[in-house]
């Protein structure tokens, strides 16, 4: 028997903002909401589903890596078409651009909240 994933789950002092940054920058939907914790899901796929959950003392990761800082724990990849449109369109949603890029064809950003994220090409 295998155990599918039911989610990824971003800590964050405001899960409703930042499920707002997710569900416009992927298309997804709120599909359960409280103060402390939001679920998107695909249109198409109800699993597996984007959380959001209440920390308080959250603290974003430092990028690049250093000794010191925070530790990056995961990020997510988003598949793009155009690196440079769905760049323009993640920062006008509220993301920020990374200054260290480590390859091309994949763009390091930051959600509002300063979780990492990359935009990635087919083949990056």
């Amino acid at each position: 028997m295998t155990a599918p994933l039911g989610a990824v789950v971003l800590s964050t002092p405001d899960p409703r903002r930042l499920a707002a940054f997710y569900a416009a920058l992927l298309g997804w939907s709120v599909v359960s909401s409280d103060p402390d914790r939001v679920r998107l899901r695909s249109p198409q796929e109800e699993r597996p589903g984007l959380s959001f959950q209440r920390e308080p003392g959250d603290t974003p990761p430092t990028w690049p890596a250093r000794e010191g800082g925070v530790a990056m724990q995961a990020h997510l990849d988003v598949l793009v078409d155009d690196l440079d449109a769905e760049q323009a369109r993640a920062v006008s949603l509220g993301a920020g651009v990374e200054t260290h890029q480590p390859a091309p064809g994949v763009r390091v950003m930051r959600d509002p909240h300063g979780h990492l994220f990359c935009l990635f090409l087919p083949g990056a």
